[in-house]
């Protein structure tokens, strides 16, 4: 397939960045990539230097997404956990009908799997951020796009974030998850990234319109027990509630994502839907899903920057 794909959030961000992984698994494989772009910087000149077409824009401009669409027929939506998703999906569904896309992966939330009363039930939404996500679903299902949607759970990079620093300063972990038996279920952004590039690469269409994407589903203390392994320290995790957390991160995370991350928390301290690790993964790219364990070991460095 030689086709050009366009990519959208390609710079990356500041934890899974999605955009930036599935750009250079498809460059990777020679295949052509425009790199859509918030804004151009040293990210967008890595890309560049990976052969990537890099163009500067704004989802929510639909000028920007009609010339970022121009003579392509397939692409990967994502958008940042920040205000403006169902305007961005909204404007991309539009300018991927009048430019005539084939596919669009669309990097969603996972929202229970079929046969749970929550699968794609708006009213089960757990924040209000995954209830945009369904409607944003809806909006591309509606544009016939030929969309398929990446429904996935938080990543293991949102917690890396989450823990690094008290760990680094503590040896402890403290999070409103509740009793450590909560169940919180994860994928790394990784996993999701090559279901994307795969689903973008291969001709055809995708056997599936929705790919729930759940590569681990451990209790608190299983994740910490699997952090202390990989970093060769003892680690506790001491339960906060809300409040508590969300005074102590209300300075690195934005009202949007403060909002979402509250109500998951509370969502999974219920308990009330029971999580299951799916084989989308595999499936798709033949791998198995990388663990929880394994991304703390490859990662351990930043517990060590974070003590610096």
């Amino acid at each position: 397939m030689s086709d050009q794909i366009l990519v959208t959030g390609a710079a990356g961000g500041a934890q899974g960045s999605t955009g930036r992984l599935v750009a250079s698994l498809l460059l990777e494989q020679g295949i052509p990539v425009r790199a859509l772009v918030h804004k151009l910087d040293a990210r967008s000149d890595g890309l560049r230097k990976q052969g990537a077409e890099v163009v500067e824009g704004d989802l929510l401009s639909p000028a920007s997404v009609q010339a970022a669409v121009r003579n392509v027929k397939r692409a990967y939506f994502t958008y940042p956990v920040a205000d403006g998703l169902l305007e961005a999906a909204t404007i991309f569904a539009d300018g991927a009908r009048d430019g005539g896309l084939e596919l669009i992966v669309n990097n969603s939330q996972f929202q229970g799997t079929p046969g749970d009363p929550a699968f794609r039930d708006l009213q089960y939404a757990p924040s209000f951020r995954n209830l945009q996500h369904r409607l944003a679903d809806r909006i591309f299902d509606w544009a016939n796009v030929g969309a398929v949607h990446l429904q996935a759970p938080p990543y293991y990079e949102n917690v890396r974030a989450l823990v690094s620093a008290s760990l680094a300063q503590q040896s402890t972990v403290f999070l409103p998850w509740g009793e450590d038996t909560t169940v919180i279920p994860l994928v790394g952004a990784e996993d999701v990234s090559r279901v994307a590039a795969t689903l973008l690469a291969n001709p055809g269409t995708p056997s599936q319109g929705v790919y729930p994407l759940v590569g681990e589903t451990p209790t608190v203390r299983k994740m910490i027990e699997s952090l202390g392994r990989a970093i060769g320290q003892a680690v506790r995790y001491i339960a906060i509630t809300d409040e508590q957390w969300a005074n102590a991160v209300k300075e690195r995370i934005n009202l949007h994502a403060l909002d979402h991350l509250t109500h998951l928390w509370q969502y999974f301290r219920k308990g009330e839907e029971r999580f299951q690790a799916t084989d989308a993964i595999r499936v798709v790219t033949g791998r198995d899903p990388q663990t929880l364990e394994e991304f703390f070991r490859s990662n351990a460095e930043f517990v060590n920057a974070a003590r610096q």
